[in-house]
């Protein structure tokens, strides 16, 4: 008997969720004015996208971090997510689990363990940490060799860099390069 299968990391409307958690990290980002200043805590974001909300055996609940979902459940919701993510991003500690659809989990996690890559049983070893990263882009990078996850997107409170991982790697832009002339507003 086969199994249905979707390739979610290319699929359209899966990029699209992909797409508008990092925008949202920029938005954050962007709007902080503090980041010269020295030893800023500025705001900072970890998403994970899903395929598959049994995500119990990899990650714990991060107690009473929660997402506003009475606000906002879905990262469609356009203003209402930029306004939970702002909050969010310097009120609560964790990481926000958001489905293959754009829903948005309410309980906050830790990801714990690195995953392991599709077709392999045996846990990821090589991935490859870079100097810039902290414990929110390690444990970023160490969740995207996931099966079950699509992507991770993080927002670091030290710097405003926003970086996006897939399968173990990073794409990354520094604060400087975010919000180039095509997002002008």
């Amino acid at each position: 008997m086969s199994r249905l299968a979707i390739e979610y990391g290319a699929h359209e409307r899966v990029r699209e969720v992909v797409d508008r958690l990092t925008y949202c990290a920029e938005h954050v980002s962007v709007e902080f004015d503090g980041w010269e200043e020295p030893r800023v805590k500025g705001p900072g974001l970890y998403f994970a996208v899903v395929a598959d909300r049994d995500y119990g055996a990899y990650a714990d609940s991060m107690g009473d971090n929660r997402w506003p979902r009475q606000s906002c459940a879905t990262v469609f919701d356009e203003d209402a997510f930029v306004d939970a993510a702002g909050t969010v991003s310097v009120e609560q500690d964790g990481g926000v689990v958001v489905a293959v659809d754009g829903e948005i989990e309410a309980q906050m996690v830790r990801f714990r363990d690195l995953g392991t890559r599709s077709g392999e049983s045996d846990l990821v070893d090589d991935v490859d940490y870079e100097s810039w990263m902290g414990s929110r882009h390690m444990s970023a990078i160490e969740t995207s060799v996931r099966p079950e996850v699509v992507a991770t997107v993080t927002l670091s409170e030290e710097t405003g860099r926003v970086s996006v991982f897939r399968d173990g790697e990073a794409t990354s832009m520094r604060r400087h390069e975010l919000g180039g002339e095509w997002r002008a507003e």
